[in-house]
């Protein structure tokens, strides 16, 4: 498997994802157009992703993805008919490279489909084998994938676990291409596997099929299935450089988790449920799965179709797509008029040549017109239309319009010059100024497009201009989104190791932190103010740093995404005097003119919404029952720092100490005398970003004690 799978395999893969019968599907994802997503939960193990690549590879894996906010429709599709649905099975049709999913769901049995030939496809039937939805429709001879039709498998291939010694005979016999060629197509092994049979059975690949003994290619056969059917691990095949050594095998060792991906994703070329005889002696690493081994390989890779799709965007944006700068847009337009501009001097060029043809041709042209009409007078339109048929001359007659069209003569006086089209009503020399008037026409439209693309490069120059500017000045672009970000509803924030802290901005807001955002081992932090935000310090929610930083970033701005499952998720000291810093900062002691304050801290089985016999709770207020852990005189100072998390540019809150480690464009603030909007403003002025998201951030009136290119442009590496 090095772009594909092959038959071997899916047939591999469809044993391991069978092992998974039972497993509950908890949502569909389609964070790119190639890829798609099953969450699923199994029995008695950890949560994990079935990954659909089209057209390339399927297999499981327990990294942790970024998803789109707004699910594409074809993920709606699948949520809607297999969320909470029971994979009852999965099966390899034939040995075609086509996997079929099995799920029991409330609405009765759903199969999905999963080619992985061509293009690949996935397509949802219902259990009359109807069509419900395809990635993409299809047309192909014999069958048609499109919603509403019966699904129709392409043409079985042969299943060489079927196949006898007298049937790979019968083959051989009937085959004119070679050895290899005709095990690779005819049998259906594919060249990789159709190479190890000839090993296998000691014969010449490329010798002709009359000269192969079927019983020892019947025997070599058999014994690659059995291998493929008893096999119990995996392997990546790969391609070592020069400076690795002899003993890449040691250094491999030694590495941690993080350094064997790189070193992996650089190396491996194929993965495969069985080493063949082509894989004597090159290097290879054993995995207890063919899952593992593939998402060791390529996960890495397919963890970031996100990232790169909203790089796409950037990179390729087109009309409607909401991503596209004024320069971008502009360069489009001018393309797309210089485009036009020549195409009309074509057409000028054109209309004006066969002008001058038909004068050229004056006795020709005088005389096909003369017996057309002549002929039209004596027999009709009908019979005109049957008569040139036969006339090499003529191409059409449109009685309606009184119009023939005709071919003019070549260099050889042949009828294989252009056509013109002839008005019978008219003279020769009428139909010649015809042409020409077009070709004037044309030339008129030209001087308004001229007019047109000279003032669009005048808006390019200035467009350029512009942009050059604002990136001196470090704005940043904005981003369009259709939706945000759960966390971003609420207060939020960031202690180092990545936890996210999330406060409620309101009565409402601290119901929803409490109800769905403090469970296991998170912590619940709160001032100790009448009023203050019920604050959730996530122990496994967070935000990790990208491997590869996106195109579409300037430098300064490190990227990050959300992810559900940290690394380290004790929350130590540390970071919950950071998220108590935080805590008091949303609370009305920031514009209560304190420098100092208190926050408590509990575990989440202390907050309850139960009062005492004739007490009342009321909306936002909790109970807190038990000892609670004391953070005493805590500083009122915090950070905001510039970084995009998913792709998207956000000003993000923390510590003074942590922000400016962690943010090269950041500010330190204490509780002052600047209105919140008026700083909003300035910030927006120099970075670009939204006033909304800012006024969000901002605890209150502030002073601005220390910062690096949120009020004043960022310094360049030039003039430092």
């Amino acid at each position: 498997m090095k772009k594909a799978m092959s038959g071997f395999d899916l047939s591999a893969m469809a044993r391991e994802l069978d092992a998974l019968k039972g497993a509950y599907v908890k949502k569909a994802y389609m964070p790119h157009y190639e890829q798609i997503v099953l969450r699923v939960n199994p029995k008695e193990a950890a949560q994990r992703d079935i990954v659909f690549v089209r057209g390339q590879r399927i297999y499981t894996s327990q990294r942790d993805r970024p998803m789109p906010m707004t699910p594409p429709p074809f993920a709606m599709v699948l949520r809607k008919h297999l969320r909470n649905a029971r994979l009852t099975g999965v099966k390899q049709v034939g040995f075609d490279r086509i996997l079929a999913f099995s799920f029991d769901t409330k609405n009765g049995e759903r199969t999905l489909i999963v080619e992985v030939f061509r293009d690949g496809n996935i397509i949802l039937v219902d259990q009359e084998n109807t069509i419900i939805q395809p990635l993409t429709h299809a047309s192909y001879a014999g069958r048609t994938l499109k919603k509403g039709v019966a699904y129709t498998p392409p043409p079985p291939a042969v299943n060489p676990y079927t196949l006898d010694e007298a049937g790979l005979k019968g083959m051989f016999q009937d085959s004119d291409r070679d050895l290899v060629s005709t095990l690779g197509g005819k049998v259906n092994l594919g060249a990789t596997h159709a190479n190890a049979v000839c090993i296998l059975a000691k014969h010449e690949p490329n010798s002709p099929c009359a000269e192969a003994d079927a019983t020892k290619i019947f025997q070599g056969l058999r014994q690659l299935l059995e291998a493929l059917s008893k096999t119990e691990e995996a392997h990546l095949i790969l391609k070592l450089d020069d400076d690795d050594g002899a003993s890449w095998n040691d250094a491999f060792e030694e590495m941690d988790h993080g350094e064997r991906q790189h070193w992996l994703g650089e190396r491996a070329v194929e993965a495969t449920p069985i080493l063949l005889p082509q894989h004597d002696n090159v290097a290879h690493v054993g995995f207890p799965s063919l899952c593992e081994a593939i998402d060791a390989w390529k996960g890495p890779h397919d963890a970031h179709a996100l990232q790169r799709r909203e790089e796409e965007k950037y990179e390729q944006a087109g009309p409607g797509r909401g991503q596209s700068t004024e320069v971008e847009r502009l360069e489009r337009r001018k393309a797309q008029q210089e485009k036009s501009l020549a195409s009309f001097s074509e057409k000028i060029e054109k209309q004006q040549h066969l002008g001058h043809l038909i004068q050229e041709h004056w006795n020709h042209v005088e005389a096909l017109m003369q017996q057309t009409s002549q002929a039209v007078e004596r027999d009709g339109w009908r019979g005109v239309r049957k008569a040139i048929k036969a006339i090499p001359w003529i191409v059409r007659a449109d009685p309606a319009q009184r119009l023939i069209t005709v071919h003019l003569p070549d260099e050889n006086n042949e009828p294989n010059g252009p056509q013109v089209e002839l008005d019978l009503d008219t003279s020769v020399h009428q139909n010649a100024q015809r042409y020409f008037e077009a070709a004037r026409k044309q030339k008129n439209k030209t001087k308004g497009a001229v007019e047109a693309l000279a003032d669009t490069e005048r808006m390019l120059k200035r467009a350029r201009k512009n942009e050059a500017k604002q990136k001196a000045s470090g704005k940043l672009n904005r981003l369009k989104r259709s939706k945000r970000m759960w966390f971003e509803q609420h207060r939020w924030g960031i202690v180092e190791g990545g936890h996210l802290v999330v406060g409620g901005k309101d009565a409402k807001g601290n119901d929803a932190v409490v109800k769905k955002h403090l469970s296991g081992d998170d912590m619940y932090l709160h001032a100790d103010l009448h009023g203050a935000p019920s604050c959730s310090l996530r122990a496994a929610q967070g935000l990790v740093l990208e491997q590869r930083h996106p195109t579409h970033l300037p430098a300064d701005i490190p990227a990050y995404r959300l992810v559900d499952k940290l690394d380290n998720t004790e929350l130590d000291e540390k970071k919950l005097n950071q998220a108590a810093v935080l805590a008091l900062a949303w609370s009305r002691a920031w514009n209560g003119g304190g420098a100092h304050g208190t926050v408590y801290s509990v575990k989440p089985a202390q907050v309850s919404k139960s009062a005492q016999t004739g007490e009342f709770v009321g909306k936002g207020a909790f109970v807190i029952r038990g000892q609670r852990t004391w953070y005493k005189d805590m500083n009122l100072q915090i950070g905001i720092g510039i970084v995009a998390v998913n792709g998207v540019p956000l000003v993000i809150t923390g510590t003074g100490e942590h922000i400016a480690a962690m943010c090269p464009r950041h500010a330190i603030l204490t509780p002052g005398l600047t209105k919140k909007d008026q700083l909003a403003n300035s910030i927006y002025r120099n970075t670009g970003l939204s006033t909304d998201d800012l006024l969000a951030v901002l605890p209150g009136a502030s002073d601005v004690i220390d910062e690096h290119g949120m009020l004043t442009p960022p310094v360049s590496s030039e003039e430092e």
